[in-house]
């Protein structure tokens, strides 16, 4: 792969963790406590709510998962073994790396 593509990827990576960063940041009321003040709404609401907040978090945490991965590209990018399988070291097709710049493996290894 030669420094363009890199450089192409590296920016698609870079740019995909800041479109998370701000998912994180703007989803952060959803997922706060949600308060069973009986007063305030009924069984059903609360139910509802914690159910939306349980929904929310899991969104987090995929979120974080998918951030560890890219950032992970970014350390391969920085040693060079981007675009390489980890496993048999033959090169990962670009398309594939487009769809998901966080695979390491190439579609053989990653099925077997």
């Amino acid at each position: 792969m030669n420094s363009e593509e890199l450089k192409q990827f590296r920016d698609l990576i870079e740019e995909r963790i800041a479109e998370l960063t701000d998912e994180l940041q703007s989803g952060q009321a959803a997922t706060a406590t949600v308060k069973l003040d009986q007063q305030m709404v009924g069984r059903l609401s609360r139910m509802d709510a914690i159910q939306q907040q349980a929904m929310a978090l899991a969104a987090e945490q995929r979120r974080k998962a998918e951030i560890q991965g890219l950032k992970a590209a970014l350390v391969r990018i920085d040693e060079d073994d981007f675009g390489y399988c980890e496993d048999c070291g033959d090169d990962i097709p670009a398309d594939r790396l487009r769809i998901s710049p966080t695979t390491p493996r190439c579609v053989s290894c990653a099925k077997g």
